[in-house]
């Protein structure tokens, strides 16, 4: 794995507003905290999403989108892009991996988060389409497209990205999580980022202290002790 030391840049890919902080607000509070630059690559504006559906598909994305900059701050990112596909219908395409690696070239990270591509059955959230699609396209864009020359030469030709090789990816919502981050000094950051996304989570009754369960599970399982937070990702290598 990487040390502290050897992560500079971080790139956070998703396909919703939300993903992010479910899955690795916590951990991208501390990064941020080292000086880390975190950059967050969302595929969608999550315009299929929502407890209720006053507003049409154009009013979600802009509120989705608003949420996701206010969560955002509440961990110290400030680089937040939207590639815009529609929700609830990405698939791990070649155009999705091109413009996966087309960030991944401009940021040029040390380390990618991502979701998990494999379907997880004990805990079924993380495993919408969508999640599943991205978290493919993007481990494709990472190996081999972003570090390739020869795929998408239009990228070099045209936008003048030379390749770049991430060195690490983790991967959140997977059945087989092989780190863990003890997150107790960032959870009250996780929530607030969280709780940033009213649409998706106002109406949840006791939300706050489900998260902190959920966390405090993960700490337990990871053997941080009582008292703790931790969340989980299963560490890829690149090399």
């Amino acid at each position: 794995m990487l040390a502290d030391n050897e992560v500079n840049r971080v790139l956070v890919v998703t396909a919703h507003p939300d993903d992010a902080d479910f899955g690795a607000a916590g951990a991208v509070a501390l990064m941020v905290d080292r000086g880390v630059e975190v950059t967050y690559l969302l595929v969608t504006d999550g315009d299929a999403g929502g407890n209720e559906r006053s507003q049409d598909n154009a009013g979600m994305a802009e509120l989705r989108r608003s949420e996701q900059a206010a969560a955002a701050k509440a961990v110290g990112v400030t680089d937040v892009r939207f590639l815009g596909y529609a929700d609830g219908t990405v698939v791990p395409s070649l155009e999705l991996r091109r413009d996966i690696a087309r960030v991944i070239r401009q940021v040029r990270p040390d380390l990618v988060i991502t979701h998990h591509p494999d379907r997880n059955y004990v805990a079924i959230a993380p495993s919408h389409p969508d999640h599943r699609a991205v978290g493919g396209a993007a481990l494709d864009a990472v190996y081999p497209d972003a570090r390739n020359p020869y795929a998408f030469p239009e990228l070099l030709r045209e936008e003048g990205l030379q390749e770049w090789t991430v060195k690490e990816v983790w991967l959140n919502g997977g059945m087989t999580p092989n780190h863990w981050v003890d997150i107790t000094d960032s959870i009250d950051r996780k929530v607030a980022a969280l709780l940033s996304h009213a649409s998706q989570v106002s109406h949840r009754e006791g939300f706050e202290g489900f998260v902190r369960e959920r966390m405090s599970h993960n700490a337990t399982t990871a053997g941080f002790g009582p008292d703790r937070y931790a969340e989980g990702f299963q560490v890829v290598p690149t090399a």
